[in-house]
């Protein structure tokens, strides 16, 4: 399955969670898109509640089924809890945490950077955004990029960077230290859901 290149915003309201990060898309309109808007009352069966789950992560990350799937199947390889571990390994993608630096305003935006050769790991440039970084990889900006308008953007309106990240604003480096801890990640999305869905 390709990757959804439809409104981003229209989505976000049919999951009830801003995919940008920003939560624009709710303000306005906290209800899902349609002719009726607020006033649909459906029901969502368990098989609906645990799809949903899916699609809202899958969606928050902009991962094509195929990708989510195999990151899924590694998560149950690990020790642990299944449900955590997936949501670590998501984490742990080179494009989540550009975006987590606040290097760039979108996750989307964050991919972007990757795909065109403006982020390096441990001195090495690295152009695939779900490369998997490990605990004590340093994450920077290349010096040819450091000047880019867009991240000098991101960075004025970034307030907040996540304790498992240690960040040099000026130097435009970050070090992954450790795997986030549960309490850290997202506490809109219900991971059991998702264990569940794909243990049918």
């Amino acid at each position: 399955m390709a990757r959804y290149t439809g409104p981003s915003w229209k989505l976000s309201r049919r999951l009830g969670v801003s995919l940008s990060g920003t939560g624009k898309e709710l303000e306005k309109r906290p209800y899902a898109p349609g002719q009726h808007g607020p006033n649909q009352r459906k029901k969502l069966s368990e098989y609906g509640l645990q799809l949903q789950e899916k699609q809202k992560l899958r969606h928050m990350f902009g991962i094509n089924e195929r990708q989510f799937r195999r990151i899924f199947d590694d998560a149950g390889k690990m020790s642990g809890i299944h449900g955590e571990n997936f949501m670590f390994l998501l984490e742990s993608r080179l494009d989540n945490l550009v975006y987590r630096m606040g290097l760039a305003r979108t996750r989307r935006g964050a991919r972007q950077l990757v795909n065109h050769g403006h982020i390096t790991v441990d001195g090495g440039r690295v152009d695939i955004p779900s490369y998997r970084v490990k605990p004590g990889q340093v994450i920077s900006v290349r010096e040819k990029s450091q000047n880019q308008a867009s991240i000098k953007d991101a960075l004025e309106v970034n307030t907040f960077v996540p304790a498992y990240i240690d960040f040099d604003a000026e130097k435009l480096q970050g070090t992954y230290t450790r795997l986030p801890e549960r309490s850290e990640l997202p506490a809109e999305i219900t991971e059991q859901f998702i264990v569940e869905f794909y243990s049918r």
